[in-house]
């Protein structure tokens, strides 16, 4: 299974591709395919980088 967020890095914005509503997210770690985010409107939530593919966000 291939990790579909390997290049996600501390301190990237994110967005969830199923939860717009949750807004933009900071990733806090990347650690084997669990990938923490802290989204401004959802809180921490811990994501499969195996099942979903995180957008990045550039400013």
């Amino acid at each position: 299974m291939e990790d579909l967020n390997a290049f996600l890095e501390p301190g990237m914005l994110v967005k969830h591709p199923d939860q717009p509503d949750w807004g933009t997210g900071q990733v806090q770690s990347n650690i084997n395919g669990k990938i923490t985010v802290n989204f401004r409107e959802e809180g921490k939530v811990v994501i499969n980088g195996y099942r979903i593919s995180l957008s990045p966000v550039y400013k």
